[in-house]
């Protein structure tokens, strides 16, 4: 469905953000990956499912560096004509005690990242009249947990961008919409998990229950390849016009 188009996943070495790439890539797409850590391994994955794969390891947190991948990604594959804002971090505390540091870094990766992706890809879009930018929110950008203030707020922010960028495009081929995810097992999640077991002398198994018991209703874990699933469908013909809506994913965690 996808032969042909180039996506770009930020935040995709692990979690939702490689989930979402891999499932693209499914589609024929060509897929442009970024993030820390290990980038051989991910992009071996995406190989594998007979995808053309590039990567580039910008700071998401930087303007300039942002610039430089975005203008990789075009001079790698001729455009953008998907893009998945996906990167993102986290900090927990209460307000008084947030450090003023951790603060602007999540606003940086997990807000203004976005933002510039976003701008950057838009006139390639408009060129081709056609283009998906997907916004990976979260519930968290629909209700709030306490000591989570820079990540709400940031996820709160990346679905308000989604809406003015929906209504800025939509009497064109260019839609954009968020994925708001409630809990997924990446990497963030689990040392969330750990720290629990820890605080309350829990073997890991135990403390998941705890963490889906206080929020998600379902009692299980969203996983990347149903957020990938989703993102696909965002892509597809079926979604020509879904613009501008903030779809959680999330076990009824916001329906209570």
């Amino acid at each position: 469905m996808l032969k042909g188009k180039t996506a770009l996943v930020t935040g995709s070495t692990s979690g939702i953000g490689l989930g979402i790439a891999k499932a693209l890539a499914q589609q024929g797409a060509n897929i442009v990956l970024n993030g820390f850590g290990d980038a051989e391994g991910p992009k071996a994955e995406i190989a594998a499912l007979g995808a053309k794969v590039a990567y580039h390891g910008a700071d998401m947190s930087k303007a300039s560096e942002i610039e430089a991948m975005m203008k990789f990604a075009a001079d790698t594959f001729g455009r953008v004509d998907i893009l998945v804002n996906n990167a993102g971090i986290q900090h927990v505390a209460r307000i008084e005690d947030f450090p003023v540091e951790r603060w602007d870094s999540i606003i940086a990766i997990n807000l203004t990242s976005a933002f510039h992706a976003t701008r950057l890809a838009l006139p390639a879009m408009k060129q081709a009249n056609w283009g998906r930018i997907i916004n990976v929110a979260s519930v968290h950008g629909l209700v709030a947990s306490a000591e989570k203030s820079a990540y709400v707020a940031a996820k709160h922010g990346v679905v308000g961008l989604t809406k003015v960028t929906a209504l800025e495009n939509a009497t064109s081929g260019i839609t954009c919409n968020a994925i708001c995810p409630g809990w997924v097992l990446t990497p963030l999640v689990q040392k969330q998990v750990d720290a629990k077991a820890a605080a309350m002398g829990l073997s890991n198994e135990e403390a998941k229950k705890v963490l889906l018991g206080e929020k998600e209703p379902s009692m299980q874990f969203t996983t990347p390849e149903e957020l990938g699933a989703l993102a696909v469908f965002f892509c597809s013909p079926a979604a020509n016009n879904v613009r501008g809506v903030a779809w959680n994913m999330d076990g009824g965690w916001a329906a209570q």
